[in-house]
C-alpha cells in the first residue's frame, strides 16, 4: 500500500507574532514542494546526495518518486501498469520506488502524490553520465524532467561525469538553483539542464545544446545461437570543436547550463514546408 505524504502546504502552525515577523521580513512560510526523480534508480548514491542537499533548504519539502532499477537511456518512454513500493534508506522511509520508466515515476508523483498538494518543481538527477548535446534526446534524466514540463511543472535535470568526484558540489549547485526558484520563481515551460564535469571546475557556462559526444563506432558480435546473434554496442567519445555549445564547455571543464523546451518545432521551416503544397493523392 502506498503511504501518503501529509499536506504541508500553507503556513506552519507558528505563533501569530512569529508568523507576522516572517511575513514582515519578506519571507514566506509556504512550503515549496519539490518532486525528485532520476533514471539511475532509487538506490543511486547520487540521488541520495541530491535529496540530502535539497532537504537542507528552508521551507522546502522533497518527495522522491524514482524508478526501482536503472532505466538509463529510457528518454520519455512509458509503460502501462506500474507497481509502487516504499523504499527505505538506513531504516527510514526515503521515497517511492516505481517499477517503470523515469517518466512513469514522475507521472505517478505528479498525479498521485501531488493529488491534494501539487508540486512547484520537478528535479531529475543526479545522473551518472553527462547529458550534453544531442544525447539529451536519449536521456531518461532529461526525459523525466520533460515529463514535468508536460504536466506544466518547471523542471531541472542534473547530470555529471561518471567518474566525477564533484557529486557534493553538483548537489549544492543544484540546491542553490532550486532555492533561487523558490525565492524568485521558476521559468515556465522550460527546464534547465545542468552538466558537471569531473576534475577541477573552471566556472559556469550557459550554452545552447551542442553536438553529440557519444557515437556508436561499431557492433561487436558476442555469441550466436539458432535464433540470432547477440551484439554489444561499442561507443566512441568524440571531442566537440564547436566552442559555442554546451558539449564543448562541459568538455573544457565548465558546468554547463542549457535551457530546453518541450516544443521541438522548427519554426524557421514552417513556411517553406507549407510552400511545398503537399496534397492527398487519390
Amino acid at each position: 500500500m502506498i503511504r501518503s505524504i501529509g499536506n504541508t502546504r500553507g503556513f506552519y502552525p507558528l505563533a501569530v507574532a512569529t508568523t507576522l515577523l516572517l511575513l514582515s521580513s519578506g519571507l514566506s512560510a509556504q512550503t515549496y514542494r519539490v518532486l525528485l526523480s532520476n533514471d539511475d534508480g532509487i538506490e543511486s548514491p547520487r540521488l541520495h546526495a541530491l535529496q540530502q542537499e535539497l532537504s537542507k533548504l528552508s521551507n522546502v519539502e522533497v518527495v522522491v518518486s524514482a524508478p526501482n532499477i536503472n532505466q538509463s537511456g529510457a528518454s520519455q518512454s512509458s509503460i502501462g501498469s506500474i507497481r509502487v513500493e516504499n523504499f527505505q534508506l538506513d531504516g527510514d522511509f526515503f521515497g517511492y520506488a516505481v517499477h517503470g520508466r523515469p517518466a512513469d515515476a514522475v507521472r505517478f508523483g505528479i498525479i498521485e502524490l501531488g493529488k491534494e498538494d501539487s508540486f512547484d518543481l520537478l528535479v531529475s538527477g543526479i545522473n551518472r553520465g553527462a547529458n550534453v548535446g544531442d544525447v539529451s534526446h536519449l536521456s531518461g534524466t532529461v526525459g523525466a524532467a520533460m515529463e514535468g514540463l508536460y504536466h506544466g511543472i518547471p523542471a531541472i535535470a542534473v547530470s555529471e561525469d561518471p567518474d566525477s568526484e564533484n557529486t557534493t558540489a553538483t548537489a549544492r549547485f543544484t540546491a542553490e538553483l532550486v532555492d533561487r526558484y523558490r525565492r524568485l520563481g521558476a521559468p515556465q515551460g522550460t527546464l534547465i539542464s545542468i552538466n558537471v564535469p569531473a576534475g577541477e571546475l573552471k566556472g559556469v557556462a550557459v550554452r545552447p545544446m551542442g553536438d553529440s559526444y557519444l557515437q556508436t563506432a561499431s557492433y561487436k558480435a558476442l555469441q550466436q545461437d539458432s535464433d540470432g546473434i547477440e551484439y554489444e554496442r561499442v561507443r566512441l567519445i568524440v571531442q566537440s570543436e564547436n566552442t559555442a555549445t554546451d558539449t564543448y564547455a562541459y568538455q573544457q571543464g565548465y558546468i554547463s547550463l542549457t535551457p530546453l523546451k518541450f516544443d521541438w518545432t522548427d519554426y524557421e521551416l514552417l513556411d517553406e514546408v507549407e510552400s511545398w503544397n503537399l496534397q492527398l493523392v487519390d
